[in-house]
């Protein structure tokens, strides 16, 4: 038993300093973002669905239903109803978040022809600066990416 708990504690000792580990220049540590060049080949207007789910309807609507369910009857009984409150309560405040918070944005597809000649598509909220031709930068990768004008 001892030499079990001798080789989880060192496990756990490794994933903590593991996690310590600085993260090496130029590999995309904290702080750096890729950047690069362009001209602007098109822009299309569409829209894109918007992240606003922060749970709070949920929440809110969960208190909500077990404070109404702990009205409702007495012992096993009013524990159920009070689960079944909660449960309720939680999706339709869920629901509700999504139906008022979690609509559709208008925004701007845009393609962009880097100085390397790759084609780098960002779709983003307007920037009405933004034209056909237009030298800009390609800010960040992935969902983070950003088309700012060059100045």
């Amino acid at each position: 038993m001892k030499t079990i708990a001798s080789w989880l504690t060192l496990a756990l000792f490794g994933l903590v300093l593991g996690g310590c580990a600085a993260v090496g220049a130029g590999s995309g540590g904290a702080g750096e973002t890729e950047i690069r060049s362009g001209k602007i080949e098109e822009i299309t207007q569409t829209q894109m669905q918007t992240n606003h789910d922060s749970g709070v309807g949920a929440i809110l609507g969960g208190i909500g239903g077990l404070g109404l369910g702990s009205l409702i009857g007495g012992g096993t009984g009013r524990d159920v109803a009070m689960v079944a409150g909660a449960l309720a309560g939680a999706a339709g405040g869920n629901y509700i978040e999504k139906k008022k918070y979690d609509q559709p944005v208008d925004a701007q597809q845009i393609i962009v022809r880097t100085q390397s000649g790759v084609l780098v598509q960002v779709t983003q909220s307007i920037n009405p600066v933004l034209r056909k031709g237009m030298n800009v930068y390609v800010e960040g990768a992935g969902n983070e990416a950003r088309v700012v004008p060059q100045s």
